[in-house]
């Protein structure tokens, strides 16, 4: 990915709600099974990291794109975006 397709990214993120928060059991299966369900229906989502969580948001970044084979967009605090493009319907187009 592109710094100019990130920066794109990064832009229609600055809108979005958060919807997915991980809590103090880390990443754990339901919550995989979530963010991929999520990225299938909207291509590109916003996580928290939540205050007792074992990991930053950085790694829980790296953790979740590793496992849903997703890319990452930003990590702010504890916030972060990733990206993956919908199998059967992409409608994002990166340039």
């Amino acid at each position: 990915m592109t710094s100019k397709q990130r920066a794109y990214l990064r832009s229609m993120a600055n809108t979005m709600e958060t919807i997915l928060y991980i809590g103090k059991d880390g990443i754990i299966p339901g919550t995989i099974k979530q963010a991929s369900d999520a990225l299938e229906a909207r291509e590109i989502i916003k996580c928290a990291v939540q205050q007792g969580c074992p990991l930053s948001a950085r790694e829980a970044l790296n953790q979740m794109c590793e496992e849903l084979q997703a890319e990452p967009v930003q990590c702010i605090g504890r916030r972060f975006v990733m990206y993956r493009p919908s199998k059967d319907d992409p409608r994002i187009v990166l340039e």
